[in-house]
């Protein structure tokens, strides 16, 4: 159990995905409003969840048996575009609060939810892991959105120089908040 709530802290705070491996960077530049942030980092849990699962029972239950694990990608990707409607639907009627509307693209061009799935069988520590990688992973991706937006919407409003507006201050602040979450790599020793 410690095990696992270890790769949940993890891949959440320590091995961000957006941070220290960079996916999932570009729905990160993209969204706005603070509504849109949570109902993506929702959106993006749910399919990582839903993604690693599925992927990791795939590869072990039919890839793994045929000798076919160079398709992964292959069978992974198809699995979460054809999942994503179908779960921000489902969110949309639990959630009715959030906007879920307009997250498809952004859930699509999401790397992070293949590099979990890429991921998870890379390690191959069982079902558990995977979808600890897979939680840790969204709650990670959640977590780095909401602070980015918080920050993007401090420096919106602050004398910043004309060639460092927009995109190169984005950019900055994630290598900074990437520098930050580094810090917290001495936490966890293996």
């Amino acid at each position: 159990m410690t095990e696992i709530l270890l790769t949940v802290f993890s891949a959440a705070l320590i091995n961000n995905l957006v941070l220290h491996w960079p996916l999932g960077v570009d729905p990160l530049l993209a969204s706005r409003g603070r509504g849109q942030i949570h109902a993506l980092g929702v959106a993006t849990t749910g399919l990582m969840l839903t993604v690693g699962t599925l992927g990791y029972l795939i590869d072990h239950w039919l890839l793994a048996p045929l000798e076919l694990t160079s398709l992964r990608l292959l069978a992974w990707l198809p699995l979460s575009v054809l999942l994503i409607g179908p779960l921000l639907r489902l969110l949309a009627r639990w959630l009715p609060g959030l906007p879920f509307d307009g997250l498809w693209p952004l859930l699509l061009g999401n790397a992070g939810i293949l590099g979990v799935a890429l991921l998870s069988s890379q390690d191959d520590q069982g079902l558990g892991h995977a979808l600890a990688l897979s939680l840790g992973g969204g709650l990670g991706f959640w977590l780095v959105s909401s602070l980015f937006d918080d920050l993007r919407q401090r420096t919106f409003n602050n004398d910043i120089p004309l060639p460092f507006q927009g995109l190169p201050i984005q950019l900055i602040s994630a290598g900074l908040m990437a520098v930050a979450f580094l810090g917290l790599r001495g936490l966890v020793k293996t």
